[in-house]
């Protein structure tokens, strides 16, 4: 088995939004060196010279100067056009180097996407996370990693340094497929959660005090103990997950259970409400604030004056 990724190792960076850069903060905070690569030159230029890290033009490059490479963007099209297209990772990177794909990819195409860079002799693991911005900060991740158990085994030491809690899910896909199922389990407690609400709250209830209950019962679910309150009722709307990519987990979750035809009706409405909620308050829109969508419907409003 090859030996573990461990610092100082140059590890390759790709994508440095608001899960990126805490991610790639924590891998520099443990001691391993970094190149960088993102469409927004500026995040590049302000993190390089912060961590002393190399600024990459193009993922070829980040793929010249290491052996294993994070990729954490929007979606598994943005992943491939990264490890394929041109002045692409596999142009660049060293047979047996190994690509980490932390985005929330569709699992059918990860898989396709790792056959043809083995073809090429290049190395995949899936590793997505759950989490969200804070426990990006923090370093406690969720991380579902799916792959070969010698290819997760070497990577293990620098997920550890963005992850606290690290699940082997299974060959590669495994991580992409529990990631979507699991964020369309999470979106429609959300939805549940605000439906009893608001219809709470139109019969005269208090929106803090039916929280309280719910969290002391058997309603409780993430959204009750982890955002109604936090970003719902302070109307902050801040949890740093957009309505966009919350629609699009749910639509890779909808495809796999079409795939193997698995009946998801609750799913398809669920699907239906996170796309038509897109539409209506725009992709950019905080998911928590999906909400809104009952509110102007009932003419009523949670927390707030």
């Amino acid at each position: 088995m090859a030996a573990a990724f461990t610092p100082p190792e140059k590890i390759g960076f790709i994508g440095l939004g608001k899960m990126g850069e805490p991610m790639s903060r924590n891998l520099h905070k443990a001691g391993f060196k970094l190149a960088l690569y993102d469409i927004n030159h500026a995040a590049v230029a302000r993190l390089a010279a912060e961590y002393g890290a190399e600024k990459a033009p193009s993922p070829a490059e980040v793929g010249r100067a290491c052996h294993v490479v994070i990729t954490i963007v929007p979606d598994g099209e943005a992943v491939r056009e990264i490890a394929l297209g041109e002045r692409g990772l596999a142009s660049g990177i060293a047979k047996s180097s190994i690509l980490i794909d932390m985005s929330s990819s569709a699992p059918m195409g990860s898989r396709e996407l790792g056959a043809e860079l083995a073809k090429r002799g290049i190395r995949m693991i899936d590793a997505p996370v759950s989490g969200g911005v804070k426990r990006a900060i923090s370093g406690e991740l969720t991380i579902m990693i799916g792959g070969e158990t010698a290819d997760i085994e070497q990577c293990r030491p620098l997920l550890a340094a963005m992850g606290t809690q690290l699940f082997d899910a299974g060959p590669l896909g495994a991580g992409h497929a529990i990631k979507c199922l699991n964020n369309y389990v999470s979106a429609a407690g959300y939805i549940a959660a605000a439906e009893a609400l608001v219809a709470g709250r139109c019969f005269g209830l208090d929106p803090q005090v039916m929280l309280d209950v719910l969290n002391a019962s058997s309603g409780m679910n993430n959204s009750t103990q982890n955002k109604f309150a936090q970003h719902v009722l302070s109307r902050t709307f801040g949890s740093g997950f957009s309505l966009a990519l919350m629609a699009k987990d749910l639509r890779t979750a909808l495809d796999l259970a079409h795939q193997t035809g698995t009946p998801f009706v609750t799913g398809e409405r669920c699907v239906e409400v996170w796309n038509e909620a897109e539409k209506a308050l725009g992709g950019t829109a905080d998911h928590t604030e999906i909400v809104r969508t009952l509110e102007q419907a009932t003419g009523t409003q949670l927390g707030g004056t």
